[in-house]
């Protein structure tokens, strides 16, 4: 293990839903929990067994660690593993704090060129990653994002690196699809009161054809059903946002047209990928933090993350710094 003093912790949704509602699905808080599990930080001490990392190193952390080797592990598919540990997810906690200890197989080196903000996208961005490998985005796909929170434009910014052609992103925030231009989408479609059908004609009329690949990022069930009539038939759908544990949709139309309908939970073997492509500059994350708050505003950062305002806020644990 190592002990880390924390930099940057980014919010994340589901970080204020357990605020405010104190479950999310299965996972219910039963006791005080650490929030946090987007972060990077300084590495202060290290366990004997380590030799990756020593202190003054700087690292990005995945905080979904396995507690076992299990069939999952051995497969390579260890975010599926039942007892895997997870920051912030209960009972563990997460990382939003001055010092925190973690498994140093899962903290990850930073280059010097790569911010400690960067660091704490990775994960936010390994659910891009995860969601664009397993949709089969390849060179020349037409991509379907729907939903412009941080989730949907770190789609957006995977799937053209990974090749797109054209992204088309839906949302109801006028702002949010101008976040999305921002990152690279090349059409957008505000959706106001269109039935799933209509929003996917329209997705249709602006690619100027049916996408192969559409990633769902709200978790609305008509978002859902519109990603279903949306993508053209032997495509695929990825379900990457969560809403309610039952939801009604056109699964004949899905069926008897061949579209492949994928889960995605969390991410795994993402974080070097990440780190070589923010080392080598091609891809910019950077425009995703709009808002920064020091530790001690903890709750005010919430409350802008919980209004919607900008796209990602991010804490800064560490007083001694003083890096913009």
């Amino acid at each position: 293990e190592v002990l880390l003093r924390m930099h940057s912790v980014g919010i994340c949704g589901s970080d204020v839903h357990y605020w405010q509602h104190g479950r999310i699905g299965d996972f219910v808080v039963k006791e005080p929990m650490v929030l946090g599990h987007e972060a990077s930080g300084t590495v202060v001490k290290v366990g004997s067994g380590v030799t990756h990392l020593k202190p003054g190193d700087r690292v990005a952390i995945e905080p979904g660690v396995p507690r076992e080797t299990d069939e999952f592990c051995k497969t390579g598919r260890y975010n599926l593993s039942p007892t895997i540990f997870f920051c912030a997810t209960p009972p563990d906690d997460g990382n939003l704090c001055r010092y925190y200890k973690h498994s140093a197989s899962y903290c990850y080196k930073l280059p010097d060129n790569v911010t400690f903000e960067e660091g704490a996208l990775i994960e936010p961005l390994s659910v891009g990653i995860h969601a664009c490998k397993r949709a089969g985005v390849t060179l020349g796909s037409k991509v379907f994002v729907s939903g412009s929170g941080p989730i949907g434009l770190v789609n957006v910014i995977v799937a053209k690196m990974m090749g797109a052609a054209s992204v088309v992103v839906t949302d109801i925030s006028a702002s949010r699809l101008q976040k999305a231009k921002e990152v690279g989408a090349d059409f957008t479609v505000q959706v106001k009161n269109e039935t799933p059908q209509e929003v996917a004609s329209k997705v249709e009329s602006v690619l100027g054809c049916m996408p192969e690949i559409t990633v769902e990022c709200t978790g609305v069930q008509a978002c859902i059903q519109a990603g279903i009539y949306a993508t053209r038939s032997g495509g695929t759908l990825v379900l990457v946002g969560l809403g309610p544990e039952m939801v009604t949709v056109p699964i004949v139309n899905a069926a008897v047209r061949e579209v492949d309908i994928r889960g995605i939970f969390r991410y795994c073997n993402t974080w070097p990928v990440a780190i070589a492509l923010l080392a080598s500059k091609r891809i910019n994350i950077k425009p995703l933090v709009t808002h920064r708050f020091p530790l001690e505003k903890a709750l005010e950062a919430f409350e802008t993350t919980k209004r919607g305002e900008g796209v990602k806020v991010m804490l800064k644990c560490d007083p001694t710094d003083q890096s913009p």
